[in-house]
């Protein structure tokens, strides 16, 4: 049976694998907190992207404080793993969702969440009432609830003024939710590619997050959380008074849509090993990596020899071609059984195509890491 082991190199492993160069990794880490820990925020990242209780230890291990994840079904996870400090990013609605929420609560009281409707709010609300009692659980303890603010995304979120107002009065009545703060995500302008508009409309959705969260605080609500950002505007957001906590993801591993967007301060730790299949002319191979392999949702991924270049072909398979080098001589040819790696382009959906991490440093594997979320949609 295929087994793959701590000190295999990775020249052994079968592709398309999902591989991780710790020493890149590691920089990245250091380079965020470095960054950002001495501004006084608490660095909450965004585990959508690693999708593992085993790196998200290794974050706090580092200094951040807890993580976040998109969904219920990603914090049942990660929790069964052994990591339950987790704010949940997304509005949670539906029957079927909100029961799991209330049943990962019994377990799991350090659990986070944000709702930006009353119809929301009430649901939730309603569901802890019923646990109270059930199997000796006290459900007069309330569920930590943050005000999920729309600062220009358009994707979840209430709108700012009187309707986050109606909204968080509402919520302050509801007797087993406790407001703690206020979420507001400028997922819009991470992968904005001029630096300069990019500071200036972030400055603008953290200045209507920040006024919000002082508007709540005056009317008499808990505002100790004020939660925002990703990694590409992570910095300027740790600039702007009021902001307690911030939620990068992507840095960890990068890609080449963020690559493009804010330049090469984080290294593209991770990609997938791939083997070249077929001969298809003088400059054009098969690789055995393709849309089951890597995501294309922001473009194609790219080979790590930038010579090579990626596009994919179905299902199972890519191709990689190469033209000269310009000086008058040829690009070295690929043939068949030889290996390469390929950058992801967009890494959160990238992983979750995956079942394991493998480890490497120096080619020599040292940690196997379980995708722990892996299709944790719901």
């Amino acid at each position: 049976m295929y087994s793959p082991r701590i000190g295999d190199r990775i020249a052994t492993l079968d592709t398309p694998s999902m591989i991780v160069d710790l020493d890149l990794m590691e920089s990245n880490i250091h380079t965020l907190m470095t960054k950002l820990l001495p501004t006084g925020r608490a660095i909450r990242p965004h585990l959508k992207t690693t999708k593992s209780a085993i790196l998200a230890q290794k974050l706090v291990q580092a200094g951040a404080t807890g993580g976040c994840v998109a969904k219920v079904s990603e914090a049942e996870a990660l929790a069964a793993a052994g990591f339950s400090d987790l704010h949940i990013t997304s509005p949670i609605v539906g029957p079927a969702k909100v029961r799991r929420l209330v049943a990962l609560f019994r377990r799991f009281r350090e659990i986070r969440i944000v709702v930006d409707s009353e119809v929301g709010a009430k649901a939730i609300d309603d569901a802890l009432g019923e646990m109270s009692g059930v199997d000796g659980v006290d459900a007069e303890e309330p569920i930590r609830t943050l005000i999920d603010l729309d600062v220009g995304l358009h994707r979840t979120g209430v709108k700012p003024g009187e309707s986050a107002m109606r909204l968080i009065r509402y919520v302050g009545g509801l007797k087993h939710l406790k407001i703690v703060g206020v979420q507001g995500y400028e997922g819009h302008l991470q992968h904005l590619h001029d630096a300069r508009e990019r500071r200036a409309q972030c400055l603008e959705s953290m200045r209507v997050l920040t006024d919000t969260a002082e508007a709540f605080r005056a009317a008499g609500y808990c505002m100790d959380i004020v939660t925002t950002g990703g990694t590409g505007t992570a910095e300027i957001c740790a600039s702007v008074p009021g902001v307690t906590e911030l939620q990068p993801g992507s840095f960890i591993f990068m890609d080449t849509d963020y690559r493009n967007a804010v330049g090469s301060f984080y290294a593209n730790s991770l990609t997938i090993l791939s083997t070249v299949i077929s001969q298809q002319g003088p400059r054009a191979v098969t690789i055995d990596a393709g849309l089951k392999s890597l995501s294309t949702d922001s473009g194609m991924s790219e080979c790590k020899d930038s010579r090579y270049t990626y596009h994919e072909f179905g299902d199972e398979q890519g191709s990689l071609k190469w033209e000269d080098d310009g000086d008058g001589e040829n690009t070295p040819g690929l043939t068949v059984g030889d290996r390469v790696e390929i950058v992801p382009s967009h890494i959160d959906p990238t992983v979750n195509l995956h079942d394991v991490y493998y480890a490497h440093r120096n080619g020599v594997i040292e940690e196997i890491w379980p995708v722990d979320s892996r299709g944790k949609v719901q």
